[in-house]
């Protein structure tokens, strides 16, 4: 740490810091632990200890003396590590210091109680279980908006919570540039002969088989089971970064349609390799995470959709399915690449193509952005994302759980969060065409299960860092130019259309 860390103010900073980092993982690890392993009648107790661990966190950030000692650094002096270390703790100080201990309290205890309720109303098809709970969270979501303040619209205080910097001018501009666009083009391929449905989307397959292919290809990208990183299983598939030394990602089975899970654990595993790629000399530091959810979503959405639904990855993995799948046996490579890459509207966000993503995000923006404006009601909410699905993809869900009860962001509290998953979609497109202009064999690479020159590359140009640098610089620094849609729209016509 001492290579990195040179200033005796900053260091004297992170030894005081180490407990309030403390909270946070045993926070997390409680979090992780509910969603994989809890009994459901655990929930009122976790939501208590969730919430006196949240207030913890709060009080131990806002000690005079941690504070003012904070507030005393020259940044002058500084090194870009130390300024990312004070950057941040003045953003958690902000917020800390804006948002009672009672709302911060009250918000933890109500999402650990609501993420079981909203499991249990998904399986049941019952709106009417969750929408207590999400009414809750929409009224808390509006007070911490307004205490953190704003300038133009609530939403943009929630917003710079998960994308720094982000605000709904970014993102409206961001959504009518990519929606334009994109209509086009998914009219477009509607209208030519790309596969729009494979008979391998209901064929079942064997769960411990999909398990060995999951393991399989996390294997081959290098995932370090046992010494720093695990699998498990839950309803809707995460990635949980607990510091260098344990990083922990699940996905699911569903017994059909092998690339939901497949898929699933790919991104996850993207997700996973930005936390296990952060330089290990910033470890227990408030820079050791992933600098945002739009940049972390750019490295999922980067091994899913870049590398997972490439033709090469089908051909790379075709032996590994063949081996555990009794249903691929039949169907080459060129099969398995199309069955991946099947373009339609559908209803499930995280099994829709990489065409249509994007409109799933643009619905729930729309809903969120009203939502935190006071504009519409909670028991509205069913009919209104039928409405605005329907507009979108032209389809209309008859379940509330292939509907408005798919996500189980809303039950964490986090509104907000979803404007991140469209901009990770197009900067892993902006990303991919800058890594193979760096690496001509970026391709043939993912052909011969070759993955150790793209990881050190995304190591070097984003994952090292950290939170050291806000996300538009961080991007700007390593590729030279502004986060755009251009490469994205340009990857689409591409791949469907030429």
């Amino acid at each position: 740490m001492d290579m990195v860390f040179s200033n005796q103010t900053i260091k004297n900073i992170l030894n005081r810091y180490r407990k309030i980092w403390a909270v946070e993982y045993a926070n997390g690890l409680l979090g992780w632990d509910r969603e994989v392993y809890m009994p459901r009648m655990g929930a009122l107790e976790r939501g208590v200890a969730n919430a006196e661990l949240s207030m913890l966190a709060q009080k131990f950030i806002l000690e005079e003396n941690f504070v003012n000692l904070v507030e005393s650094v020259n940044v002058d002096e500084l090194n870009d590590w130390e300024k990312g270390v004070i950057r941040v703790l003045k953003r958690e100080i902000k917020h800390a210091r804006a948002i009672p201990p009672e709302v911060i309290g009250e918000m933890s205890r109500v999402t650990s109680e609501a993420s079981m309720a909203w499991r249990e109303a998904r399986e049941k098809n019952d709106f009417e279980k969750f929408k207590p709970y999400l009414e809750k969270i929409v009224v808390l979501s509006r007070k911490i908006a307004d205490y953190l303040g704003y300038e133009e619209h609530p939403y943009d205080a929630l917003a710079d919570l998960f994308e720094e910097g982000y605000t709904v001018r970014d993102y409206d501009r961001f959504f009518e540039d990519v929606e334009k666009n994109l209509r086009t083009l998914l009219d477009k391929i509607l209208d030519s002969d790309w596969p729009r449905e494979h008979v391998l989307e209901k064929e079942k397959y064997d769960i411990p088989g999909m398990e060995k292919v999951n393991r399989k290809v996390l294997d081959i990208f290098g995932y370090p089971f046992e010494t720093r990183a695990r699998m498990d299983v839950s309803t809707h598939p995460f990635t949980m970064g607990l510091g260098w030394g344990d990083v922990r990602i699940t996905t699911r089975y569903e017994g059909f349609d092998f690339r939901r899970s497949l898929l699933s654990t790919i991104h996850e595993f993207g997700h996973a390799l930005y936390e296990l790629q952060i330089a290990k000399e910033i470890n227990i530091t408030p820079i050791a995470h992933g600098v945002s959810s739009g940049i972390h979503e750019s490295q999922s959405r980067f091994w899913e959709n870049i590398i997972g639904r490439s033709r090469e990855f089908s051909e790379l993995i075709h032996p590994v399915l063949k081996e555990s799948l009794d249903a691929v046996k039949n169907y080459d490579s060129e099969e398995i690449y199309l069955y991946l890459n099947i373009v339609r509207p559908s209803f499930i966000r995280t099994e829709a193509d990489e065409v249509t993503y994007t409109m799933h995000i643009l619905l729930r923006y729309r809903l969120e952005k009203m939502m935190i404006a006071g504009e519409v009601n909670v028991a509205d909410l069913p009919e209104l994302w039928n409405n605005q699905m329907e507009e979108l993809l032209g389809i209309v869900p008859k379940r509330y759980s292939e509907g408005i009860l798919q996500d189980i962001h809303w039950s964490g509290g986090m509104i907000g969060y979803f404007p991140t998953y469209a901009l990770g979609t197009v900067l892993a497109a902006q990303i991919y065409h800058h890594i193979q202009t760096d690496i001509p064999e970026f391709h043939e690479h993912i052909r011969n299960g070759k993955f150790e020159e793209i990881k050190k590359y995304l190591e070097e140009k984003i994952h090292r860092f950290g939170k050291t640098y806000p996300p538009k610089e961080l991007f700007r620094k390593s590729f030279g130019e502004e986060p755009t849609s251009k490469y994205f729209i340009e990857y689409i016509q591409k791949k469907y259309l030429s």
